[in-house]
């Protein structure tokens, strides 16, 4: 989810292999009712090019009436970036955004100096049994943007440039690769995909961009001669000339990356800042819930409940 539930990102465990860079084995954490392994940030990395954090929510499934509320809660200094495969959620934010995003489609969050945001399972979903599973990642901002105004832009299914080669297809979700540009607003150089890949096809990875890493959502894949099984992130090292090659039943897998940010970015609950001020002084007004007073608004349509600042 977008929404981190504990005050410290959780880093998952990760080992480093000669042929990778880092190599990153997600943590689960159990939410009530469905899981999610984080990758992002781990503890030898914290970012790949702009993405300082990356969920996968689920595969769950839900009985009727059933699915995921989480309440409004804030963000600053980054962007939120929702992709599913299955499932829907059903967005707003304090930008006036009301938005369901299904499978597919791009929900893009700017927070910048301040937004808040709520995300649950639609009204129409829970009309019967239904599942979710489904990818959740923050962009840090370059320094030059983390305080703007916050915006919201969605993207559907038919507005993502998709590109096919062999047994690969492409679906480009932000940025640019293979020379496509996704529609989203971009601050820094990124890429992002989806990509569904045939038993035994290969697959180049972009060359153009400094860092590039693939997550693994099914199947598996080959590098370098060695076998990566899902649910497994690697990052590789810049200007490499890397292929990987599906296994047996095929792979669908994420790639990200871009630019390496300059500079560090700090992590507390669902702030992301260049510094420990910013953070200070978001905290205090989170917790002062002074709402449409300064940063922090609640969404129309969702203000009868938020998340409160952790102890």
């Amino acid at each position: 989810m977008s929404w981190n539930p504990a005050i410290e990102p959780g880093c998952p465990d990760e080992v480093g292999i000669d042929a990778i860079e880092t190599l990153i084995v997600p943590r689960s954490r159990d939410l009530g009712g469905f899981e999610v392994r984080r990758a992002l940030p781990a503890p030898k990395r914290q970012m790949v090019g702009p993405f300082i954090f990356f969920d996968q929510a689920g595969p769950a499934e839900f009985l009727t009436g059933q699915g995921v509320d989480v309440r409004p809660h804030p963000h600053i200094g980054l962007g939120t970036v929702t992709y599913l495969f299955r499932g829907d959620f059903h967005h707003r934010d304090s930008t006036g955004a009301d938005q369901v995003i299904r499978p597919g489609a791009l929900n893009w969050m700017v927070a910048g100096r301040g937004v808040s945001h709520s995300e649950r399972t639609s009204a129409a979903s829970r009309s019967g049994p239904n599942s979710l599973f489904g990818i959740q990642t923050w962009l840090a901002l370059p320094d030059s943007h983390e305080d703007v105004a916050p915006t919201f832009e969605h993207h559907g299914k038919a507005a993502l440039p998709v590109i096919e080669d062999g047994g690969a297809r492409v679906r480009l979700i932000l940025g640019t690769a293979y020379g496509e540009t996704a529609p989203a607003t971009m601050f820094s150089q990124t890429f992002y995909a989806d990509v569904m890949l045939e038993p035994g096809s290969r697959l180049p990875m972009p060359d153009d961009h400094e860092d590039r890493g693939i997550y693994i959502v099914e199947g598996s894949i080959a590098v370098a001669g060695q076998i990566f099984e899902l649910g497994q992130m690697m990052v590789f090292r810049p200007g490499d000339r890397i292929t990987v090659a599906a296994g047996e039943a095929g792979a669908r897998l994420m790639i990200l990356g871009g630019a390496t940010m300059t500079g560090h970015r700090y992590i507390w609950w669902n702030f992301v800042a260049s510094s420990r001020e910013r953070i200070e002084a978001a905290k205090a007004e989170w917790r002062a819930q002074n709402w449409g007073q300064g940063r922090f608004d609640l969404p129309a349509g969702d203000r009868d409940e938020h998340i409160p600042l952790p102890d």
